[in-house]
């Protein structure tokens, strides 16, 4: 769906109009392209002092082949010299240098006295980094911290990044990577992504990394030889869905209901993919999942992005609409996930990867019966994590104005609210989830379990 707003936005009248009215101004955001570098620009990359993932960050740089820049921190000289990342030279005082991507290690802030660290660095460059550009701040999990005033810091730092994403404008996306003390080596797989285009629409975020195994994969085909079956594949997000897991790799099992053969036909034919026609509710569809898994090698991806709206508020809401919604949004990922997990149904190392909303965040008029859905998608994600075994993960992407025909039904008015109240000034697009949804599935994502990612330009709903 084209955004008119957007499109005048860019025009010569569009500009000045939008100018002296003070209104949103949405920019062209950066998205990813085949064969291009993770990060097309300068890094410049600091750190608290004593901190503790400086040299794990400097071989991802390394790996990137980031042009990369630090100013007089002989910590990171050094952690960069072991690695063999050549760092430039860079002066604070030199305000002509521009940054696509800034990194800050401030896992080594031991108190709230030294927060300051995060202004000396930041304030000097706050206006040097480019359009579309990315800062990530690296900090150590609070609940793995030794000291009850480490933990106070690093906590602190999350209203400090959530606070970068709605200042620096330009559409620049700022994340904060968590990681505990023993996982700085499952780092790689999310910095990859906080630093590449692939995270556009992704803004004002807390990534956990806790410590797991570590598998090297080629990067540009993280999911090779890889089996995902994609729920809802036939059109919209799941359709995007589908064509960044199989770009990635994977081979995609395109599920849908049966009257939407056609449609999956048509994706399944555009990557190379088969399908497999089924109700996500019936009580035999964990095992023709498996099944048709199991053709293709096993299970290796499960997304589950099937959904449905039925829009009525609460007291006007037949209960067969809360049942339809609630049964296809959540109760058929339990049941799935419960016959794939108690019959091996899914390989070891295997991803589960479910599509909540920032509707089961913030609520939303109209929407009890979506929201309870969406909401215990979250709940499912966080109580199932500590229970998996064999490496196998559970993460969660909560999308929020996604241009889709979906959203493209709602009122002209609400639309366009949507769409302007975010950091971006717009709405997202398919392959922004898809993205996110391919970091939970990569075979070097083992580190991240638990999580629930917002794709939704940092929304003012729920923030």
């Amino acid at each position: 769906m084209t955004d008119q707003y957007q499109a005048f936005a860019k025009s010569p009248i569009g500009k000045f109009v939008i100018k002296n009215l003070g209104l949103p101004s949405p920019i062209h955001l950066d998205r990813f392209e085949s064969a291009t570098p993770v990060v097309q620009g300068a890094v410049l990359f600091g750190s608290a002092s004593k901190s503790l993932f400086n040299g794990e960050i400097a071989q991802v740089l390394s790996n990137i082949h980031a042009n990369s820049y630090a100013g007089n921190n002989a910590e990171l000289q050094q952690a960069a010299a072991k690695v063999g990342l050549n760092l430039g030279a860079f002066n604070e005082g030199d305000k002509e240098s521009k940054f696509k991507a800034v990194v800050f290690d401030a896992s080594g802030i031991q108190d709230s006295e030294q927060l300051i660290e995060l202004y000396k660095f930041f304030n000097p460059i706050a206006r040097q980094i480019q359009t579309s550009g990315r800062v990530v701040v690296v900090g150590l999990t609070p609940e793995s911290a030794p000291t009850v005033k480490q933990a106070i810091a690093q906590r602190a730092l999350e209203g400090f990044v959530k606070s970068v994403g709605k200042e620096f404008k330009k559409g620049i996306a700022a994340q904060l990577v968590y990681v505990d003390q023993d996982a700085a080596l499952n780092l790689e797989s999310t910095l990859r992504f906080v630093l590449s285009p692939r995270s556009a629409y992704v803004s004002g975020q807390v990534i956990r990394v806790s410590k797991a195994n570590v598998v090297d994969v080629d990067w540009t085909k993280p999911l090779a030889g890889k089996t995902a079956v994609v729920t809802g594949a036939s059109r919209g997000i799941g359709e995007a869905i589908a064509h960044v897991l199989s770009r990635d790799g994977a081979h995609v099992i395109c599920l849908d209901v049966p009257q939407q053969q056609a449609d999956l036909d048509r994706v399944a034919s555009e990557i190379g993919g088969s399908t497999l026609a089924i109700d996500i509710t019936a009580p035999d569809a964990g095992e023709k999942i498996k099944a048709a898994a199991a053709a293709q090698g096993g299970l290796d991806v499960i997304v589950h992005n099937a959904g449905i709206t039925r829009d009525k508020t609460l007291a006007n809401m037949k209960p067969e609409l809360w049942d339809l919604v609630i049964n296809i949004n959540l109760s058929a990922i339990e049941r799935v996930n419960d016959y794939l997990l108690s019959n091996e149904g899914i390989n070891e190392n295997g991803r589960i990867v479910c599509v909540s909303s920032i509707s089961g965040i913030a609520g939303n008029l109209g929407q009890t019966n979506y929201a309870a859905s969406k909401a215990g998608v979250i709940g499912l994600v966080k109580f199932t994590a500590p229970i998996l075994k064999n490496g196998v993960t559970i993460n969660a992407v909560a999308p929020g104005f996604i241009e889709t025909q979906m959203t493209a039904a709602i009122p002209f008015a609400i639309r366009e609210a949507g769409r302007r109240m975010n950091s971006m000034s717009q709405g997202g697009q398919p392959v922004d989830v898809a993205e996110t949804i391919a970091l939970f599935a990569s075979s070097a994502s083992t580190g991240l379990n638990g999580n629930i990612v917002r794709v939704c330009g940092q929304s003012l709903l729920g923030a």
